[in-house]
């Protein structure tokens, strides 16, 4: 990260061309989440404004603040009645998933038109570093969110995965969730847990990415 102190002008560059970057993918991550459930039945997130690609509605302060500070955050949760829904259990475990695999399509998408105009000279360094940021933003929002752990996706989807004995023992860490994931995230942890899964993310993207430009 660019010392603010050392060089300002650099840092707010960064900051200039991070913002947007972090807010394409929460909000393609939480709109993912308020599309399939509205698409299955759950009309909750149309009714509180989530279904909108206005970022503002989908930020969590505290999730950005430790994006911005450690590379990895959160977006606020789109709330889901599985009431609503036909099949609770097969339901809840798509709208959970959709929020990953929508930030995964969306590096992806960026990652092929980096990969594509780049060479040719005609991506100003601006937009250059945007479109990288992007896709670094949706990976990493991706693969943290995968993590068996609630607030977090993994946790909501994983239990409906697991057979009922361990789905509880899961669930039963909930109430202590935010703690937790603050304390792995701010001590480090995360960061070198989930490393190597994004630098091999990442190589398996490129080498995509390649094959189709």
């Amino acid at each position: 990260m660019t010392d603010p102190l050392a060089d300002p002008s650099a840092f707010l560059l960064r900051l200039v061309l991070q913002l947007p970057a972090l807010l394409v993918a929460v909000t393609v991550h939480e709109l993912a989440h308020a599309l399939v459930a509205d698409r299955l039945g759950d009309p909750t997130a149309r009714a509180l404004g989530r279904l909108t690609l206005n970022p503002l509605p989908h930020i969590d302060p505290l999730g950005a603040l430790a994006f911005v500070l450690a590379g990895f955050g959160w977006a606020k949760p789109v709330p889901v009645n599985a009431n609503n829904f036909r099949n609770p259990l097969r339901d809840m475990t798509w709208v959970a998933a959709a929020g990953p695999i929508a930030n995964f399509l969306a590096a992806f998408a960026a990652l092929v038109l980096f990969v594509a105009l780049k060479p040719s000279g005609i991506l100003p360094e601006a937009a250059s570093r945007a479109l990288s940021y992007i896709y670094t933003f949706n990976l990493v929002l991706g693969i943290f969110n995968l993590i068996p752990l609630p607030p977090l996706d993994g946790g909501h989807f994983l239990p409906y995965l697991l057979p009922r004995r361990l789905a509880g023992a899961l669930r039963g860490f909930e109430r202590y969730g935010m703690l937790i994931l603050l304390v792995l995230v701010f001590t480090g942890i995360v960061q070198r847990i989930l490393g190597p899964v994004f630098v091999w993310a990442s190589q398996v993207m490129i080498t995509l990415a390649r094959m189709i430009v």
